[in-house]
């Protein structure tokens, strides 16, 4: 008896789920679909300092959770060089975050949020954002797992 092609394909699929390296497999499909898709002989535009600051924020966190994969597609998707451009005391001035030991530990996107959580803390009541903020669940600041 041979098994069709969708059965096949269903066979692989299921495997690969199992063994907890489909998503992985998908993600290294995707990025190498863009490598071939970007013609490197056309030039890119300069991406603006904003993007190339949040593109760095987004490496740093994909970077400190074992992302690879998923930054292996961003950074081609947008065009980002694999070279970093900026340092972290740099980005953490631009952002205006204070840093201390133990948030050095962490990527500079944990302390933009952690310093959003307590602006709407110390915010009024009547600012609209702030109490619509403030009824949401909280967040466990000393938390990695920040948003489960």
């Amino acid at each position: 008896m041979t098994a069709s092609l969708d059965e096949l394909k269903q066979a692989l699929i299921q495997t690969l789920e199992t063994r907890g390296v489909l998503g992985q497999v998908k993600a290294k499909v995707r990025a190498e679909i863009f490598a071939a898709l970007d013609d490197e002989k056309v030039q890119r535009p300069n991406l603006p300092r904003e993007n190339a600051l949040i593109n760095e924020l987004i490496r740093e966190y994909l970077e400190y959770n074992g992302y690879y994969h998923t930054l292996s597609v961003l950074l081609p998707e947008t065009g980002h060089p694999e070279e970093r451009q900026f340092g972290r005391n740099f980005m953490a001035s631009e952002l205006r975050i204070r840093e201390d030991e133990s948030s050095r530990a962490l990527p500079l996107i944990y302390g933009l949020v952690r310093a959003e959580a307590a602006r709407i803390e110390e915010s009024p009541p009547g600012d609209e954002f702030a109490d619509s903020a403030r009824d949401a669940r909280p967040l466990d600041m000393h938390s990695r797992d920040l948003f489960v």
